[in-house]
């Protein structure tokens, strides 16, 4: 499986494109906050000669979602997010004013993201777990076959997610990493939303919002 991950938008979102490399069927998560050109993503689906079958949001804050219009324009690509989120997502012009950033183009969510769903490009499974807690349709995307997770900004390496915005909840979001995250296996890689990658193994022995 073709692997890239980089961070785009003034917040630093990571970005990642997993992609089969027969087929070269592509899925992009978290495509960032839609206000730089998308140079640089489009650059990397050039140079592997991809086709972006999805769109996943891990959740609906600007930093992670403001692109989807952009990339859904240029790709044709259906957009993928868990209904529960909705409501952020319709208030994009209150996030944008909040962090004082223009507002991004918008668009209609074409698929709901749901717990157990699976996406599939070309043999690999992309698994979706439903992890409320940093917002109530937080969903992390897990390839199983490749020891991969993209953890949105469910867990980070020594952190978790804040739970002090709109529809977060700091009970909720041990549960989640608890009951869905740390039963993966301790070598998966997870791919966070900001910031360096970790593993489950690392974060179930070191991270100190986890120790209990």
């Amino acid at each position: 499986m073709i692997r890239e991950i980089f961070p785009v938008g003034l917040l630093q979102c990571n970005c990642s494109v997993f992609a089969d490399s027969t087929t070269r069927e592509a899925v992009v998560i978290d495509p960032g906050d839609g206000l730089d050109d998308m140079a640089h993503l489009q650059s990397v689906l050039a140079r592997h000669n991809l086709k972006v079958s999805a769109i996943v949001i891990t959740h609906a804050h600007i930093d992670h979602i403001g692109a989807a219009a952009k990339l859904k324009k240029s790709t044709g690509a259906p957009v993928y997010m868990n209904p529960a989120d909705q409501d952020l997502y319709s208030n994009l012009d209150w996030q944008a004013n909040w962090l004082g950033m223009k507002s991004p183009e918008t668009t209609e969510i074409d698929a709901p993201a749901r717990d157990g769903d699976t996406l599939k490009i070309g043999s690999t499974d992309l698994h979706l777990i439903h992890t409320p807690g940093h917002t109530q349709g937080s969903l992390c995307v897990y390839a199983q076959s490749e020891n991969i997770l993209a953890a949105g900004d469910t867990l980070f390496r020594d952190s978790i997610g804040r739970t002090d915005l709109p529809g977060g909840d700091p009970r909720q979001i041990l549960r989640s990493i608890h009951n869905r995250l740390l039963t993966l296996p301790p070598e998966t890689e997870v791919i966070c939303g900001h910031g360096p990658s970790t593993t489950i193994g690392r974060e179930r022995e070191r991270n100190p919002f986890l120790q209990t």
